[in-house]
């Protein structure tokens, strides 16, 4: 399905530019530390920020918050007339955000915005917020419904979600012991998740000029149901190890891709090797690589690639981890912690 004369087609040429957002984070982040009080336990830049009402207290419970969006998903959804599925891809999200730092979602809020209210959308997106909120116990305290004209077309929305879990002081993560040579295990993604969209729409609906019902062979699905796919919640699965003590510190891979968001739970001067064969990669990723000739670095900083979270085990306690996963989400060694900074890949690019 190449097209020989297409150029490479980058995430940035998509419209979405990651180092652009990174330094505009890193003027957000002076901004923000300018405002915290002795409760603030976390720099800008962690998955969720971290509160605690007794800051002295090392066994104290932490609040953990995060806020996040479907991106433009929302737009594939819109287009397909299928609007019960984001919200909770938008829950699912938050969860693994907060998941990572070892916390258990207690409440969730929402925000919808539209250029017209239609009743029957807000219920169906709604719905799909509650069930996300009721599969992984978290209650849905409320929210806000906007309608801005002008702002958004008619068909046009948008959501976000606002999480609070908590965990307790001294069970947080990432924890201290995290080393060389620890194993990293690769838990299965659903899809795209909610990152890549930009990128994916323009392979199919410009490059391939497909529509949402279109059957792709290579796939199996329609264009919808691909890109549709619920988000995965790795709280079931997951939240058992970290109880355990299996886990010394875990990656939701998210925007960015594995090289931009393992990093954020190692500790300085830690790097990590990661074996690009090691899993099986979803058919959806070949596809978009070969049509859009994505390159690539920008395909593993796009899109999670197969792999939706990523924990970090000790060798000794390995087997006794993955033994622990269930059926459904099985995890796969894919690296290593590295003894010097930056994340490397061995072996080759899946086009090489």
């Amino acid at each position: 399905m190449t097209r020989p004369h297409q150029p490479p087609l980058t995430y940035a040429a998509a419209g979405v530019d990651i180092d652009a957002a990174d330094r505009a984070l890193a003027r957000v982040k002076t901004l923000a530390r300018a405002t915290f009080t002795p409760g603030v336990l976390s720099e800008i830049g962690s998955f969720g920020g971290l509160f605690t009402l007794r800051p002295d207290d090392p066994q104290a419970e932490v609040l953990v918050a995060s806020a996040d969006g479907v991106g433009t998903k929302l737009r594939v959804a819109q287009m397909a007339g299928i609007h019960h599925t984001v919200g909770e891809d938008l829950v699912n999200h938050c969860v693994n955000d907060i998941l990572v730092q070892g916390a258990r979602p207690l409440f969730f809020l929402d925000y919808l915005a539209a250029g017209r209210l239609v009743p029957e959308v807000i219920v169906a997106l709604v719905e799909g917020v509650a069930r996300g909120c009721a599969a992984n116990g978290c209650a849905l305290l409320g929210g806000e419904t906007a309608e801005m004209p002008g702002l958004y077309a008619e068909d046009e929305y948008d959501v976000a979600g606002f999480i609070v879990g908590a965990v307790r002081r001294d069970r947080l993560l990432p924890r201290a012991d995290v080393a060389a040579g620890d194993a990293l295990v690769g838990l299965p993604s659903s899809g795209l998740h909610t990152n890549g969209y930009s990128l994916a729409r323009k392979v199919f609906f410009e490059l391939l000029a497909l529509t949402v019902d279109s059957h792709v062979p290579d796939l199996g699905h329609t264009v919808a149901e691909e890109l549709l796919a619920v988000h995965r919640s790795y709280l079931r699965p997951v939240q058992p190890l970290m109880e355990a003590g299996l886990v010394k510190a875990a990656a939701h891979i998210t925007g960015g891709g594995i090289p931009d968001n393992l990093p954020r739970v190692l500790p300085a001067g830690l790097g990590a090797e990661i074996y690009p064969h090691s899993w099986v990669e979803p058919p959806v990723f070949g596809l978009i690589r070969a049509v859009g000739r994505v390159p690539e670095e920008d395909m593993r900083r796009t899109f999670n690639l197969g792999v939706g979270m990523i924990l970090l085990v000790g060798e000794e306690r390995l087997g006794e981890l993955l033994a622990a996963l269930p059926g459904d989400c099985p995890g796969r060694v894919i690296g290593r912690v590295a003894a010097s900074p930056g994340v490397r890949f061995l072996g080759g690019g899946r086009d090489s």
